[in-house]
């Protein structure tokens, strides 16, 4: 079971709202001085967004979200994908990660021995796909590789989280409940958090190199 059927009355991480406001600067370089510089805000309200701060901490007028955006059509053009698009949420071995075709004709046997050798891992570290929901709605997706297709699976980005201020915000349970759209299962709101975790816990090539 992916989403829980009673909402809880408190917001949690991983939860689904609706309501709230998305903003970021936009820069050419940074700003040196303030005098003629030049920069862009961008303000979105998604329908969907989800909560990233974790339970424990939503407090102090403030919450960590990010917008359900669609999912990429190339996860159809991989047959261990497209039968269950959750799979991009868990860890799985170099030969599932890629389709086919690519496996074997596209990567050369250096990059598959690289891959094989790397082992079981994300093939996508920075994703977390939200399975299908009738009140979500559908959207087309233009595919190179066959047909197009109509989905309502969603998706997250850890690369785009964003700071929302809001005053009814005071704790989990002394929140905008009425925002509360969907709430991830125990198992799911699990699998978020480890695989959040280990995104931010990957340590770069440089520095494994200097702990050897």
């Amino acid at each position: 079971m992916f989403y829980q059927d009673d909402l809880d009355q408190a917001l949690r991480f991983g939860d689904i709202v609706k309501g709230y406001i998305l903003t970021n600067a936009i820069l050419a370089t940074p700003i040196w001085d303030t005098e003629g510089c030049n920069y862009a805000v961008n303000v979105s309200l998604p329908q969907f967004s989800v909560v990233m701060t974790p339970c424990c901490s939503i407090e102090d007028k403030t919450i960590i979200l990010t917008p359900l955006i669609q999912v990429y059509p190339t996860f159809f053009d991989n047959p261990y994908l497209a039968e269950d698009l959750t799979r991009v949420n868990r860890i799985m071995s170099p030969q599932q990660a890629v389709p086919p075709y690519v496996w074997d004709h596209q990567l050369g046997d250096e990059e598959r021995q690289r891959r094989l050798a790397e082992g079981n891992t994300y093939a996508f570290p920075d994703l977390f796909v939200y399975e299908k929901h009738e009140s979500f709605p559908e959207y087309v997706l233009h595919r190179k590789r066959g047909n197009d297709i109509v989905v309502n699976y969603y998706m997250i980005n850890f690369k785009h989280l964003y700071k929302v201020h809001c005053n009814e915000i005071v704790s989990p349970t002394n929140s905008p409940l009425e925002s509360k759209h969907l709430q991830l299962s125990i198992e799911v709101r699990e699998e978020l958090r480890v695989k959040l975790a280990r995104y931010y816990s990957r340590v770069p090539q440089e520095d494994q190199l200097l702990q050897v």
